[in-house]
């Protein structure tokens, strides 16, 4: 899986540098790296919702849609912005869940 998600990160990489140097369009390729290296920060943000393992699932599958609305992009130059930033919906539900019920740790640090 590891080796999976390395290849996936490599190939897109390569294939915006890829098309970049097809079109030399710079602003193409600006968008494309900031869209990118945002569908990574939300990736590595949504591990915060590890312990609601539902919303972890769905954070995966909406990360992986993200990824599939930035190859959109890059082939039909199409920006659904929409699916590209999906993955804040599960961080936000997640938060919200925790401050509604809280997270069950509270105690673990203050011995009583």
């Amino acid at each position: 899986m590891k080796v999976f998600i390395i290849l996936a990160t490599l190939g897109t990489l390569a294939i915006i540098f890829f098309q970049y140097t097809r079109n030399k369009d710079f602003k193409k390729l600006f968008i494309a790296l900031v869209t990118f290296g945002a569908i990574v920060a939300l990736a590595v943000v949504g591990n915060l919702t590890r312990p609601v393992i539902p919303i972890f699932m769905a954070h995966i599958i909406l990360v992986i849609i993200a990824w599939g609305g930035l190859a959109i992009y890059l082939w039909k130059e199409k920006y659904y912005w929409w699916i590209i930033f999906s993955p804040v919906i599960t961080i936000g539900l997640f938060l919200l869940l925790e401050f509604l019920a809280g997270s069950g740790h509270e105690g673990v640090l203050f011995l009583k």
